[in-house]
């Protein structure tokens, strides 16, 4: 049981902490909205993690060669919708800062709670590398022993959890950010900046 607690949070530590788009655009949205928004976008995030531990830890190998021949098309899907996060973005941050006057009138209304979280829900659910990375830990583990239901279990949980805390930091950290950045400018760096990121994470997963 104490060895599924911890090769679970393990897991979801080593697949939350690594900062790529998803974890630059979920701080980034934090900074422009609130907390709360970027509370529910985080726990999306740590929930598609939490679905493909515990499909792995169901599927083992049967699901990431069933997985195979669609990773480059789900590749492409997740790097499209970041490039199209990034884009749009900058586009927003720009307009705003040149039409700073008519803000209150034109700007969009920011996205509420269930929808970032289903946002962040899709966004994570799209990438191949999270579901294969759980899948070989799970593989890994029962190339030795065999795994109770219950082990299984908590090794979800756990992984789910370390995500969960992980995300929640990073929320934070966005909301932390979105008070320190309160003038036109620093928000318009600050978009820019995020979009630039998110960009080019894009393209590095592409290559």
């Amino acid at each position: 049981m104490t060895a599924a607690l911890v090769a679970g949070l393990l897991a979801g530590y080593g697949i939350a902490v690594p900062v790529g788009a998803v974890a630059t655009y979920l701080v980034s949205l934090t900074a422009r909205t609130s907390l709360r928004t970027g509370v529910c976008a985080a726990l999306g995030v740590a929930t598609a993690d939490g679905l493909y531990a515990l499909v792995a830890a169901l599927g083992g190998s049967a699901l990431a060669a069933a997985l195979r021949p669609v990773l480059v098309p789900l590749r492409w899907a997740s790097a499209l919708v970041l490039a199209f996060l990034a884009v749009r973005g900058a586009v927003t941050a720009v307009r705003h800062y040149r039409g700073h006057r008519l803000a209150t009138r034109s700007a969009p209304p920011p996205p509420s709670a269930a929808r970032a979280y289903l946002a962040l829900l899709g966004i994570t659910l799209l990438n191949p590398t999270t579901v294969i990375y759980f899948a070989a830990l799970v593989l890994g583990a029962r190339a030795t022993d065999a795994v109770s239901p219950l082990e299984q279990g908590v090794f979800v949980l756990a992984a789910f959890a370390a995500s969960a805390s992980w995300q929640l930091l990073l929320a934070g950290g966005g909301a932390l950010l979105g008070r320190l950045l309160t003038g036109r400018r620093g928000r318009l760096v600050t978009a820019l900046v995020s979009s630039g990121v998110i960009l080019l994470l894009a393209v590095k997963m592409l290559l």
